[in-house]
């Protein structure tokens, strides 16, 4: 290892370094970016397409399972994009069950009913290898982005000797070094085995493996409550397995509670398996099964079931092991987190990092992707605007989808206090629903503040199309929309999101046209 070199001292009032000269500064490159996920891309191609010498390094560490990828980082490989694509697997065959009711003579609703029948029509092999080969189509579509940007890629771990001096090691252990007037760290986080459930990493999967498995999960034990793990859960049941989800304490910690409890409580109608709340302490090989051992978290009663596949999904660590970390005087978190300030920019003047590695960020990936491109634009383009954290919107892709932007309602009344907000929620019928006699309803919330003006600060929906419903109403409220303003908006008929132009204070039901 090199000895630690101290930067010089910066002036940190503004939004960019200004310590070292941008021309003439004597390094192999103006930026290396450490990290070719999402953030990594975006920032490095935006920094080349302003004039900036850029290099990329990206090397994926195998899962515990032994699972790699290629270019483009959890979202593309591992994470939003085949998550997706399973999803609509599960919807697909949900369409395919409720087709007769529209006329079609495809298949009798009877026939698909039941988990044996799904899977004499399903073929997990078969979707796993459209899925992997669009997911290979798009490793390939980055590399030639980058060379088409003139950003130079490596498919190595970069490690850092000194403060402007990394060495990048191939997975065949060639070593180079290079040396660079800024970096930037966008490594993102992977799926974390809880050290004191015995045998979880050498047993169990995680996300980082259940896209590419080369066998149908079967009988599946979901640990987590987190949207990773309710998604995964809910298409692994929509397709036709025997899937459970095991929770400790309540599901998607952080979102409206009255929204969490409705995926949930849907899941459980629709043939997911619930036990709340139990945490696993063991899994032992059992033949070809695996058995877990699990037990109550509030009465310590225990018992055990064994399962073909058991799945994590407790959360997520920075992956910074082997970045050389410790030869820099970079300030971490607790959890092991780099901390950066509002411009991104770690303790380490010229060293900045975004995406999920980012302390007190959001791990979401177009929040990795607009970081990037705004910190490309601040460093070679003169700019001063920063990422905005306020009001970023987001989809949770359950069976019954999730999409919200803004406060929660626990955190609303945190914030403003409950007797300051005006609350307006309903259930409403699906009208595609209606032919297949399905009992699913979706769920709209509006929260206001009184003194306001009754300016929208929180917005949550359950029902089809989510993600598109959500995109559309964020801009409104990053806009500073009032109920009024909802009011006056004229809804498009029939379709679900109309709901939330017609909301009125004790109406919680859906009254029809």
């Amino acid at each position: 290892m090199g000895a630690v070199i101290k930067p010089p001292k910066a002036v940190m009032t503004g939004p960019v370094d200004t310590h070292l000269p941008e021309t003439g500064h004597g390094f192999d490159y103006d930026l290396i970016v450490i990290g070719g996920g999402s953030g990594g891309l975006a920032c490095s191609k935006a920094a080349a397409e302003l004039g900036a010498k850029v290099a990329i390094l990206d090397f994926v560490k195998p899962s515990p399972q032994g699972t790699r990828w290629g270019l483009g980082g959890t979202c593309v490989n591992v994470g939003c994009i085949p998550k997706k694509l399973m999803h609509t697997a599960g919807i697909v065959g949900e369409r395919l069950a409720e087709s007769y009711h529209f006329g079609w003579n495809v298949v009798e609703e009877d026939a698909m009913n039941e988990l044996s029948a799904k899977k004499e029509k399903f073929s997990w092999e078969r979707l796993v290898e459209n899925v992997q080969n669009y997911i290979h189509g798009l490793n390939f579509k980055y590399k030639v982005d980058l060379r088409s940007n003139k950003v130079e890629y490596l498919n190595a771990l970069g490690e850092f000797l000194d403060a402007h001096t990394i060495q990048a090691t191939d997975i065949k252990g060639n070593k180079k070094k290079m040396t660079a007037r800024r970096f930037v760290l966008a490594t993102g986080g992977r799926p974390v085995f809880p050290q004191e459930v015995e045998n979880a990493e050498q047993l169990a999967i995680s996300s980082d493996d259940l896209f590419s498995l080369d066998r149908e999960p079967g009988k599946t034990l979901c640990v987590g409550a987190s949207y990773v793990s309710l998604e995964c859960a809910g298409f692994l049941t929509a397709i036709g397995n025997d899937v459970t989800v095991m929770i400790r304490s309540i599901p998607l910690r952080g979102f409206d509670e009255q929204s969490a409890t409705m995926i949930v409580s849907h899941m459980s109608d629709h043939g997911t398996k619930i036990l709340q709340p139990w945490a696993p302490s063991k899994l032992t090989k059992v033949g070809e099964k695996i058995q877990v051992d699990y037990y109550n978290v509030n009465t310590k009663e225990t018992a055990s079931d064994t399962f073909d596949t058991v799945f994590f999904a407790v959360g997520r660590y920075p992956d910074v092991k082997g970045l050389g970390l410790e030869n820099l005087e970079l300030k971490l978190s607790p959890s092991g987190k780099i901390q950066v300030d509002e411009f991104e920019r770690t303790s380490v003047p010229h060293i900045y990092a975004i995406g999920d590695i980012v302390a007190g960020g959001i791990e979401l990936t177009p929040v990795a992707i607009q970081c990037g491109k705004l910190l490309a634009t601040r460093l070679y383009n003169s700019s001063t605007k920063k990422m905005d954290y306020i009001n970023v919107p987001t989809t949770v892709f359950t069976p019954l989808e999730y999409g919200a932007v803004g406060l929660s309602e626990e955190a609303a009344v945190s914030k403003y206090g409950k007797d300051n907000l005006n609350i307006y929620s309903k259930s409403f019928n699906i009208l595609e629903y209606q032919l297949p006699h399905r009992e699913d309803q979706g769920f709209v919330k509006l929260i206001c503040v009184k003194s306001e003006n009754e300016k929208v600060v929180g917005f949550h929906y359950l029902g089809p199309n989510a993600g598109e419903v959500t995109q559309g109403v964020a801009i409104a409220v990053k806009l500073s929309a009032t109920k009024q303003d909802f009011d006056d908006t004229v809804g498009i008929h029939p379709v679900c999101a109309e709901v939330f132009t017609t909301l009125r204070l004790g109406q919680t039901e859906d009254s029809g046209c």
